[in-house]
Order: C-alpha cells, then sequence, then structure tokens
C-alpha cells in the first residue's frame, strides 16, 4: 500500500533517539490540539485550519509509531495493542467532544459519532479475539479516511461552503451508516462462528 510504503520511508529516515513512544505521545498532543482548535473556532473560522495541520501530526504519530518498532525489530505486540487501541479511543472521545464543542456540531451528534466509532473498533477487538486476526477499518472507511474527510470538511467550514448545520446532517448521515457497517459486519461474523460452533 502506499501509505505503508510511505510510513516506512519516514521510520527509516527518522534519529535513533526517537522511539515509538514519542510518537505515539505526539500523538496524543495532537488529539487535544485538535479539539482545543475545534473549540477556538468558536472565536475564529482560522483554527479549522490548524486542526487539518494536527490532524496531519496526529496521522505521524498515531500511525508511525507501529511502523518504526517494525522497521526497528523492537516490536512489543500485547504492550503495542493494548496501548495503540487504548490511545485511539482516547483521541476518538477527544477529537470528537472537540468537534462537538465548536460551532459547527451539535455535542450530540459529535458524542453519537464517538459512540459509534468505539462501537466499531469494540467489534473490531472482539474479531480479533473471535478469529485470531485482525482487521482495521470498515471497507473502504479506515482511521487515514477519516482524518481526510475531517480535513475535507475543515476546508469547506473555513472557506464558507457548508452551512451551519449541515455538518450536523452529515454526522448522522455518517453514524447510520457506521451503525449499518456494524449490523452487516456482526451479522457475518455470528454467521461464521454459527459454523465454526455448531448449536447442539
Amino acid at each position: 500500500m502506499p501509505e505503508a510504503r510511505v510510513l516506512e520511508g519516514i521510520a527509516t529516515r527518522l534519529p535513533a533517539w526517537i522511539k515509538p513512544d514519542h510518537l505515539t505521545a505526539l500523538g496524543v498532543l495532537a488529539a487535544l490540539g485538535i479539539a482545543a482548535a475545534y473549540v477556538l473556532s468558536n472565536g475564529n473560522e482560522l483554527w479549522l485550519w490548524a486542526a487539518s495541520a494536527l490532524l496531519v501530526v496526529h496521522w505521524l504519530g498515531d500511525s508511525l509509531d507501529g511502523t518504526l518498532a517494525r522497521v526497528r525489530k523492537s516490536e512489543r505486540p500485547r504492550y503495542g495493542y493494548y496501548l495503540d487501541h487504548l490511545v485511539d479511543a482516547f483521541a476518538t472521545a477527544a477529537i470528537g467532544i472537540g468537534l462537538g464543542l465548536s460551532p459547527h456540531m451539535l455535542l450530540a451528534v459529535g458524542l453519537a459519532i464517538v459512540v459509534a466509532y468505539l462501537i466499531l473498533s469494540i467489534n473490531t477487538y472482539l474479531e480479533t479475539h473471535a478469529f485470531g486476526t485482525f482487521t482495521l477499518g470498515y471497507g473502504r472507511l479506515g482511521p487515514t479516511e477519516a482524518r481526510l474527510l475531517l480535513i475535507g470538511l475543515n476546508t469547506l467550514l473555513a472557506l464558507g461552503v457548508l452551512r451551519f448545520g449541515l455538518l450536523d446532517m452529515l454526522g448522522i448521515g455518517l453514524v447510520a451508516t457506521m451503525i449499518a457497517a456494524l449490523v452487516a459486519r456482526a451479522a457475518r461474523n455470528l454467521k461464521r462462528l454459527a459454523k465454526l460452533e455448531p448449536a447442539a
């Protein structure tokens, strides 16, 4: 994948003093910065550009920590799995709440997106336990695509293209899509598990 090649290229060029945990911490700080930028956009729309820039920083921190560990052959699978998903949950909550506290989205819609995203994440972790394989994302929508979507929305908001209330409608549509994806995936998983463990 092009994204994986880009991350590997960056990882091989990082100085030795930068460790995977440093990148994880960078991702956490970027998520807090994104939330703050959304809140500050109540006073000035220019903060939306800062939120977009920090989404790129968040991508680097969140995606590069595991890549760096693999490139340096210093992986800690259980530690990395636990920390990565704990941090992802925190970042999702922070960004969603920040967006909900901005002038562009109702807090209830922001929280609904957070809850739907976390339910999808929980389903992914359950799949990992049940099937022994980890699948990131649902269809073509993964963490990177979600960030690109947010950057696109930030740009439209900053330029005044999106009208008030439209982002709430898009958010509700996104939640509905996420729930539909969950139902479809859960049905497929249960069918597969029923074949593996047929009823007596």
